[in-house]
């Protein structure tokens, strides 16, 4: 799974989402992206599954690029604890991801497979996505 080498600080506070997205609202490597329509976390799992479905369904053609990285420590208590007593221990790492921000690329196929492949990663992950083209990105993303 993937998880930063070390951090700064052990434990974050939750955060909000909801300011606006200024970077990484363009594809920049490939010709086809996944774009996020909602604000979520992700999870390194479901980053992981993701690119798992598309490589699998491209036969390891073309080339594929993950443009989030978990970075956000995520704790959680154990079952049946009493409140206080400090923060739970870190349970996994997830990426925070607001609505226009391009997830993952992919280059070097067809339409129709890259296509194909972006929808099957789609299903792994927890928001609403839609598949873009880099012409349709070149104003930048519609929050629709």
């Amino acid at each position: 799974m993937l998880m930063p080498k070390r951090v700064k600080h052990r434990k974050q506070f939750r955060g909000s989402m909801a300011h606006k997205l200024n970077r990484g609202t363009t594809i920049s490597y490939g010709e086809f992206g996944i774009v996020a329509l909602d604000p979520c976390w992700i999870k390194s799992n479901q980053i992981e599954a993701a690119r798992v479905a598309m490589t699998r369904f491209t036969k390891r053609g073309g080339q594929v690029w993950i443009k989030i990285f978990p970075d956000k420590p995520v704790t959680i208590k154990p079952l049946g604890t009493r409140m206080g007593s400090g923060k739970g221990a870190v349970d996994g790492w997830v990426a925070v991801v607001k609505p226009g921000r391009v997830m993952f690329e992919i280059g070097g196929v067809a339409e129709a497979d890259a296509r194909e492949a972006l929808r099957l990663a789609m299903h792994k992950l927890p928001c609403r996505c839609k598949i873009v083209s880099k012409a349709d990105l070149e104003g930048g993303v519609s929050n629709e």
